[in-house]
């Protein structure tokens, strides 16, 4: 039993150690081994009489490393299968953009599937019933919201593996060397944000920069646009009957102001900016504040973090409202074009299971789906804010991919151009939001 872990999205090439010449080396009494024993002994061990199953995994962070040692794990524990896992790119659309590739050829290359929050209803078609394989008898282990938004048609097409939600993380050090409190609007955030990033390159940090984020023309910015519309009393973008409400004046007021933090307590590159360019800032040493997803957190714990031991985490700032995270997340799901459907299904629920889950939370801080780990001791002792910002992750603002299913990728492609159009100076808001508004209408015919 062995397990083939470097995988590239550019094709499925498995490494391994190199094979020892059974013929030149002695058994284990000094004897030569005969060779047609040795070529008995390889046909035993050849794993080309294994199931291959291939996850399609994410690389963020710690995902691709924790999805090696639990794909390790079940391989392990049964013998004749092996999990091979498939590293894809970070940026959500281009992840999408390579699964249609392998959808539109009817592939078997891929048989389980690390599908966003958003996509079950686009995607479903292409995805097995799991209740089929024995996920009734798991599926209320999980929050039912997510289970909910993983069923199509009475069908469940993923199986919940982790949740997120949009997080602020803020330098403790620096607030408390300002006499500054965390913030808890976006104005309160601007002025510590400048008086920190002020003081710091005045101290001879002239790297320094006052607040990180996505802000790239991608999923993420949606994420991140969505999060100060909604905690601005902005809408949903699309509510969930069907109005398109993105076009109005708070939506208007709060992209004009986060327009305005490019060029001044972010620096100008925060406009190509996604997760892991604005972590790297942020661990750096050389930011006050970040949004993020909880998977940054063990990450900025890590002995070679700048920021180590000097951080916290809350909810994130509000503006005229309350507090908006965006719900986000990642399930599995089975491809219908997989030859081998029922291990595959045995591998997604193993993956998604309590024990994995809970070995994931506690090395990456990977959000569980599963409640019962939000009481574990364990998990609270390497994850603190898991149980103080219970309720961000739990009430946290669905983007409107259910509603707007199967144009909710053209809907959020729309969405984001129009807010980094605000960004980059190319555009104001009431111009982008009216003309994004007439966009939307024509997408989704609403």
């Amino acid at each position: 039993m062995f397990l083939v872990l470097a995988l590239t999205f550019s094709g499925l090439v498995g490494c391994g150690e190199g094979e020892e010449d059974l013929l030149d080396d002695p058994d284990e009494n000094g004897a030569a081994l005969d060779p047609d024993d040795a070529d008995d002994e390889d046909e035993a061990d050849d794993p080309g009489d294994d199931i291959v199953i291939t996850v399609a995994a994410g690389a963020v962070g710690q995902e691709f490393e924790l999805t090696e040692k639990a794909a390790e794990m079940y391989s392990e524990r049964n013998e004749g299968v092996r999990v091979e896992v498939l590293d894809t790119p970070d940026l959500a659309d281009d992840r999408l953009g390579l699964y249609l590739q392998f959808f539109e050829a009817q592939s078997s290359e891929v048989d389980v599937y690390q599908i966003d929050v958003i996509w079950p209803g686009d995607l479903a078609e292409h995805f097995v019933d799991l209740y089929d394989y024995g996920a009734e008898d798991v599926v209320g282990d999980h929050f039912p919201a997510i289970v909910e938004n993983n069923e199509v048609d009475g069908e469940l097409v993923g199986i919940p593996w982790f949740t997120d939600a949009g997080l602020l993380y803020f330098r403790t050090d620096l607030l408390e060397k300002y006499d500054l409190d965390p913030p808890e609007t976006w104005e309160e955030l601007e002025n510590a944000a400048d008086v920190i990033q002020e003081g710091e390159r005045a101290d001879g940090n002239s790297d320094f920069v006052g607040f990180v984020w996505q802000g790239n023309a991608y999923e993420g910015l949606t994420c991140n646009a969505l999060e100060w519309i909604a905690s601005n009393e902005g809408g949903q973008i699309i509510e969930p009957d069907g109005e398109i409400t993105v076009n109005n004046e708070n939506a208007v007021e709060i992209i004009d102001m986060a327009a305005g933090w490019v060029g001044t307590i972010s620096p100008d590159g925060v406009t190509g900016m996604a997760e892991e360019d604005a972590r790297a800032i942020w661990q750096g040493g050389n930011a006050a504040f970040m949004r993020n997803w909880p998977y940054a957190y063990s990450l900025s714990e890590d002995d070679d973090s700048a920021v180590q031991g000097v951080f916290d985490v809350s909810a994130l700032p509000a503006g005229s409202g309350s507090p908006a995270a965006t719900l986000g997340g990642w399930q599995l799901g089975v491809s219908r074009y997989s030859e081998n459907v029922e291990a595959a299904a045995d591998v997604a629920l193993f993956l998604a299971s309590e024990e994995v889950q809970k070995m994931r939370a506690i090395e990456g801080a990977f959000n569980p789906t599963i409640m019962s780990l939000y009481e574990d001791d364990e998990v609270l002792e390497a994850v603190p804010f898991f149980g103080s910002l219970y309720d961000v992750f739990t009430n946290a603002v669905a983007r409107p991919s259910t509603i707007s299913a199967p144009q909710y990728n053209e809907v959020s492609t729309a969405f984001f151009r129009a807010v980094h159009s605000v960004l980059t100076g190319d555009m104001d808001a009431a111009d982008a939001l009216e003309e994004l508004e007439l966009d939307l209408e024509d997408i989704t015919g609403f």
